[in-house]
Order: structure tokens, then C-alpha cells, then sequence
């Protein structure tokens, strides 16, 4: 695969303190961006909105350290306080459409793909990149209905031009055929955020997408 220019974030790092643990998450992404990775995403899904906003403000000033675009999953509100890059939300939060009518661009906007019946949407014309999730099914997430695989990721990368980020299982087992079968980025929680090495681990895992 070649690198997107409409998404030119080939490794991409979902975190949250809880998946860290225990080590220091903070620490855990600068170390990962030390590695390779291009872009971060902020997902907490159990934490009230002052302490998301607390946490966000804290790795925001960790990504404009290094240039690194930084997006908030679900919390529309917060990812446009901080001014984040992107904002990434599923199917029972704000709905595309409803983002881009509100803010215009001002934000990039992802959708968690669940069904192929989504890409026939009114919500794809608001649409910057979708997450199809999960490739193969994980503990990190349980809220999703299609386990994809490389069968359905193929399909989806037929029926789309939009920018894919595959999730799900994302490991040095999985990700090279992940990227061949048309992922535009990979994104990764447990590997690197459980990896008593996050930097060598990110380097090895942005080894496989370059």
C-alpha cells in the first residue's frame, strides 16, 4: 500500500490511561511517538467529561510537542475546546452530518464502520475517514457488531475511497496483511500500550507499513 495523502498517518495509536496501565500513559504515548507513530487518538470511555478534558489537554500538549495530529474519540465538545485535529465517533454518538453542519471544517471527522449498508449513508458526505472495526475481534472493544477480517476489509476497500483505519487485534502478526489487503493506517491499542517497550515496539510495528 502507498501512504494516503488524504491520511497520511500510516501507524496509528488509540489510547486510554486504563489500557496502559500500569504504566504512566503519558509516558507511554510520547514513548510511542518517540517509535513512529504518526497520529494519536484519546478514547476514555468511563471518565467524566472535566477529567476527559483534563486528560485531553495534558497529551494535546504532548502532540503539538511533536507535530502530531491528535484526535478525540466521541467527545465533539472537547476534541473543539482543545482544538484537536479530528474527532472520531461510533453509531450512538453525534452523527457525522450533524458535526460538519455545527462546525463546518474545522474539525476532521471519523466513523466506525459496523455494516456495509453504512456506506450507502447520507452521513458519508461528512465523512474524512472511517474506522472499520474490528478486523478480528479483541477484548479493548466489545461494543461492535462485524468482525471484518481480511475478507472484509478487501470488500470495503472496493466500495470505498474514503481513508480506512483498521482496528482490531492490531499486532506484528497481523498488520502487514492488514496494510496489503488496503488499510490506510493501522491503529493500535494493546500492542504498543501494554509493550514493556513502547518505543521499540511502535518502531517495529512502523517497520511493517513502510
Amino acid at each position: 500500500m502507498a501512504i494516503n495523502p488524504l491520511f497520511p498517518y500510516p501507524l496509528y495509536l488509540v489510547i486510554s490511561e486504563q489500557d496502559c496501565y500500569p504504566q504512566s500513559w503519558l509516558h507511554v504515548a510520547e514513548e510511542a511517538i518517540h517509535g513512529g507513530v504518526d497520529i494519536v487518538q484519546l478514547r476514555e470511555k468511563n471518565e467524566t467529561p472535566a477529567r476527559f478534558l483534563e486528560k485531553a489537554k495534558k497529551l494535546k500538549r504532548i502532540t503539538d510537542r511533536y507535530g502530531i495530529p491528535l484526535i478525540i474519540n466521541d467527545a465533539v465538545g472537547i476534541a473543539l475546546e482543545i482544538e484537536a485535529w479530528g474527532v472520531h465517533v461510533g453509531q450512538n454518538d453525534c452523527q457525522p452530518l450533524e458535526i460538519r453542519e455545527k462546525y463546518g471544517q474545522q474539525i476532521q471527522i471519523g466513523w466506525s464502520l459496523e455494516n456495509l449498508a453504512q456506506l450507502d449513508s447520507e452521513q458519508m458526505r461528512a465523512v474524512d475517514q472511517l474506522g472499520v472495526s474490528p478486523i478480528f475481534a479483541t477484548k479493548t472493544k466489545t461494543d461492535t457488531i462485524t468482525e471484518w477480517g481480511i475478507s472484509g476489509l478487501c470488500q470495503v476497500r472496493n466500495l470505498t475511497e474514503k481513508p480506512l483505519i483498521a482496528i482490531g487485534r492490531m499486532d506484528l502478526d497481523t498488520i502487514e496483511s492488514t496494510w496489503q489487503a488496503g488499510a490506510n493506517s493501522i491503529a493500535v491499542v494493546s500492542a504498543i500500550c501494554k509493550s514493556n517497550d513502547p518505543r521499540e515496539r511502535s518502531a517495529q510495528l512502523k517497520e511493517l507499513l513502510t
